[in-house]
């Protein structure tokens, strides 16, 4: 088995993928990249067992074969390599060598078969959905997934795909992302919950133009797009009923510049409690004040914001890290923060959002002030 390949091809491809490794595997063939030639097609596998990337580019070849190539050492070859053709002769043993212009070098590669084979995917449903759909939805909600073990379902996001729409939806019991696109939609009604490490990836390689097909069933997902393939397990276990979280009535409603008030809880937070990242905001007329402060050091910090406050005089405590992350994954220029009272949550979203088919709530816990 031999082929010739561009080095900075290659290298681009590898990198694709390589998100996928794990730093320490219980596996050893799981520090590799399988090599798989067929019909001058060069298909590049890198998996961690739950996750598995896959990416093909054109090569010359007169043979067919597979062959397993130590990942790292490769990739730091490539990385110091300026654009050259290279050729790979693989020999007996599964010697690799790889001859370049001033050159060449020698390593031991594994036996292909040995490296995981992918999940064999049967009743599987699917949906076709754009790039820059999947990237918002994202990006709008991987921050607000959780991180405890104990908890594994709420580390990812939750999807749902219906006739109507197709939802998002991530929370770690103290912030709730809820975001909804009527400009896409399944044939029939499906749920499930997406890992993070999938999401991260499909994240760092989508571009936006491209159309993704997503297939399906209750325990694999495949994202197929540009020359990427995407492998991943589903987290097991039922969704919390998150709609019954959101509170439904929401009578005083702050309407406020986002980039003002992001600006102000910024300077604020700075002087908040380090444990509780506690930010007060009172809410009277036309004014919003924020308050902070951190007892054990002397701190504190305070601010006033003109804004359009409809509703009773009332002062709420937020964690200033969740309303940081969701005021910076809003796009509109004017926020609205809607609250019942300062034991409930309130409720964050854009105000006069231009796109018609997108709908995002984002949902934060108080901190009980004292």
């Amino acid at each position: 088995m031999n082929f010739i390949v561009s080095s900075t091809t290659l290298l681009r491809h590898l990198q694709s993928i390589s998100g996928v490794l794990n730093t320490s595997n219980n596996l050893p063939i799981l520090d590799n990249f399988l090599f798989e030639i067929e019909n001058g097609q060069l298909k590049v596998s890198a998996s961690d067992l739950e996750t598995t990337m896959i990416t093909t580019l054109e090569v010359q070849s007169e043979e067919n074969g597979k062959i397993a190539v130590p990942a790292k050492m490769l990739l730091d070859m490539l990385k110091n390599l300026p654009e050259q053709p290279c050729t790979f002769l693989v020999k007996e043993n599964f010697q690799i060598e790889m001859a370049y212009d001033n050159g060449k070098l020698r390593t031991p590669g594994f036996d292909g078969d040995e490296f995981p084979k992918l999940p064999n995917i049967e009743n599987k449903s699917f949906i076709k959905i754009s790039g820059d759909i999947l990237s918002k939805a994202i990006n709008k909600t991987l921050f607000a997934t959780g991180n405890d073990d104990l908890r594994p379902v709420m580390s990812g996001v939750y999807c749902h795909f219906s006739p109507a729409d197709i939802t998002f939806v991530a929370t770690d019991a103290h912030k709730l992302v809820r975001y909804r696109r009527t400009d896409a939609a399944a044939t029939g009604s499906s749920a499930f919950i997406l890992p993070k490490k999938p999401l991260n990836l499909l994240k760092s390689n989508l571009r936006g133009d491209e159309e993704i097909l997503l297939e399906y069933n209750d325990s694999n997902a495949i994202f197929t797009f540009n020359d990427i393939v995407i492998v991943c397990r589903l987290v097991d276990g039922k969704y919390p009923n998150y709609e019954a979280v959101i509170p439904k009535e929401n009578p005083n409603v702050l309407t406020i510049d986002r980039l003002q008030f992001l600006g102000s809880i910024k300077r604020v937070a700075i002087f908040s409690n380090k444990t509780t990242h506690q930010i007060k905001l009172k809410l009277a007329g036309s004014e919003l004040s924020l308050f902070a402060e951190d007892v054990d050091f002397a701190n504190e910090a305070s601010e006033r914001l003109t804004c359009y406050y409809d509703g009773d005089d009332m002062e709420i405590g937020f964690n200033s890290r969740f309303l940081l992350e969701m005021l910076n994954n809003l796009d509109t220029p004017e926020v609205k923060l809607s609250m019942s009272e300062p034991s409930r949550a309130g409720l964050l979203t854009p105000s006069n959002n231009s796109n018609a088919d997108e709908d995002i709530l984002m949902l934060v816990m108080p901190v009980m002030t004292r």
